[in-house]
């Protein structure tokens, strides 16, 4: 089953938004082997959402992702949420 990857974010700006769109253009880094990724933005919130297709990948990036400085994150984490993804549908 796929697993997905939620975290809450406060104080996050359009130009903080456009400056990780410009900075994620390449591949991510090795440790984060997610499916699928989005962000959600409004205002000064943002939600991002990883997708995993095992809990290797789900724990793996987990950690990586924990001991990020907070200066590398879009804003002050507000949570962290782990989710089974039983439906899940694009176009």
């Amino acid at each position: 089953m796929t697993l997905a990857r939620v975290v809450s974010f406060e104080g996050v700006g359009a130009d903080r938004i456009a400056q990780m769109k410009n900075e994620m253009q390449g591949d991510p880094p090795e440790e984060i082997d997610a499916t699928e990724m989005m962000v959600l933005h409004d205002g000064d919130k943002a939600i991002a959402i990883l997708l995993f297709e095992s809990e290797d990948a789900y724990q793996k990036a987990d950690a990586f992702l924990d001991a990020m400085p907070s200066g590398d994150t879009p804003g002050r984490r507000t949570s962290v949420q782990k989710y089974d993804v039983p439906i899940h549908m694009s176009r």
